[in-house]
């Protein structure tokens, strides 16, 4: 098979060591199309070449399907990486993220993920704009979204972690997945950055999600929770034009928390 390099000189330590960990990773349990690692170095990846096709529905029922079993043969914790360190971000400009293992996706979103991020744009945001991302983040905390639409507590899935359309390619074969920022996290962290920028027949992805993995009546009301953290981190890798979306999910996730400590 032709393969495919992928490389950038004076990648950051460990970054194609982390992507080449987590492409194997994705594909141990033999649920969905990884793309191949044929070899790594420091400065780059060889990976098996995918020839490119169109987008279709039945493709994208498959993939939602390949999806959820791939979410569903689980990871050691919150936070676990296939390997240390682990980056997320574009090729040119990725920036190192924790590597822990938590007990609960609120301890892990919160302190791993979102204060942190809120802590490095900080100094570019106002006031009003900090307390807003703040309020968010405190909402999450109270736990509400541990499990989906308050129900339960979620165990860690096998995320992607960095799976926007972008990161989805489509073959013959099917939907493939590419450069990931593999983890242990919560299922709705994929299915909120696939609805994130708009993917090809997202709802026959869906359709084919809930085929295999069931999920809670109001499940999309809690994507907010779930894309806030690439959100911020669009903000800090590219400015503050994706501020705005950043604040709408904030509002978001405010409003969605006190409307199932309502119901409970």
């Amino acid at each position: 098979m032709d393969t495919f390099v992928k490389e950038r000189a004076g990648a950051p330590r460990g970054f194609f060591a982390a992507e080449a960990a987590g492409l194997k990773w994705l594909a141990e349990p033999d649920v969905v199309p990884v793309v191949g690692v044929v070899d790594q170095d420091k400065n780059g990846l060889r990976l098996d070449r995918l020839q490119a096709s169109a987008p279709d529905a039945r493709s994208a029922f498959s993939f939602g399907r390949q999806l959820a079993l791939l979410h569903d043969s689980g990871a050691p914790g919150f936070g676990w990486a296939p390997a240390e360190p682990a980056w997320f971000g574009p090729l040119d400009s990725p920036f190192e993220v924790e590597v822990v293992s938590c007990a609960t996706f609120t301890e892990f979103w919160v302190e791993c993920r979102l204060n942190p991020i809120a802590a490095d744009i900080s100094a570019s945001l106002s006031q009003n704009h900090q307390a807003t991302i703040t309020s968010a983040i405190e909402a999450i905390s109270t736990g509400v979204f541990d499990g989906i639409s308050g129900t339960g507590q979620e165990k860690p899935a096998r995320v992607h972690g960095d799976l926007w359309s972008g990161n989805l390619m489509w073959t013959p074969e099917g939907c493939t997945l590419i450069d990931p920022a593999a983890h242990g996290g919560h299922r709705l962290e994929d299915l909120a950055l696939l609805a994130l920028f708009g993917t090809p027949h997202l709802e026959e992805i869906f359709a084919g999600y809930e085929a295999v993995h069931p999920m809670a009546e109001g499940w999309r009301d809690d994507l907010p929770v779930h894309n806030f953290f690439a959100l911020l981190a669009h903000v800090k890798l590219f400015g503050t034009g994706f501020l705005g979306q950043a604040l709408d999910a904030a509002h978001m996730v405010v409003e969605r928390s006190s409307e199932i400590r309502t119901v409970q």
